[in-house]
């Protein structure tokens, strides 16, 4: 493990039976709380950017907007958010996926993505990968080339990456710690 990982491990909060008893929630606020932590992380993410020739960063609602907006400030991109359906005004493109129990919505602006654009998709965590896979398909819609995902922790357990590589065809999925 390198001295980033261990920062960023060490800065990870678990949370027993949260949302719900049996589950170990993982809290990124701690690391976020730590400016040197933080700026490790939003160093390595902006290193992904350079390293995949991405143009632009998209973040997912919520967590990704933190994470991937200074990733995008660093890298010196563009960011762009995707959003819980209904939230962005104008003209939008969505994509329904299916989750556990029931189905979501997201949206992203149609003029924000072209055919030039190279995207890296940016979150806090990859868990099955509903809302990542939603995104690709969305970016893909919107004309635009995936150029990779990129997580803070990646949950090994629930197989996301399994689901996801097909849909990334080649384009790396890179999860800086995996628990």
């Amino acid at each position: 493990m390198t001295d980033v990982q261990e920062l960023l491990l060490s800065r990870i909060r678990d949370v027993a039976d949260y949302p719900e008893p049996g589950v170990m929630f993982k809290d990124i606020t701690p690391l976020l709380a730590d400016p040197a932590a933080f700026t490790a992380l939003t160093d390595a993410l902006a290193e992904i950017v350079e390293r995949t020739g991405a143009t632009k960063v998209v973040g997912l609602e919520a967590r990704g907007f933190i994470l991937g907006a200074p990733v995008a400030v660093r890298a010196g991109v563009g960011f762009i958010p995707v959003r819980k359906a209904g939230k962005l005004p104008g003209a939008t493109l969505s994509q329904a996926y299916d989750l556990e129990y029931g189905s979501a919505e997201i949206e992203v602006h149609a003029e924000d993505l072209s055919a030039e654009d190279r995207i890296l998709i940016v979150d806090d965590v990859l868990a099955t990968g509903g809302t990542a896979g939603a995104a690709i398909q969305l970016i893909r819609r919107a004309g635009a080339e995936v150029a990779g995902l990129a997580v803070l922790m990646e949950l090994g357990f629930l197989a996301g990456r399994a689901r996801l590589e097909p849909a990334l065809g080649g384009a790396p999925l890179e999860a800086l710690l995996v628990v």
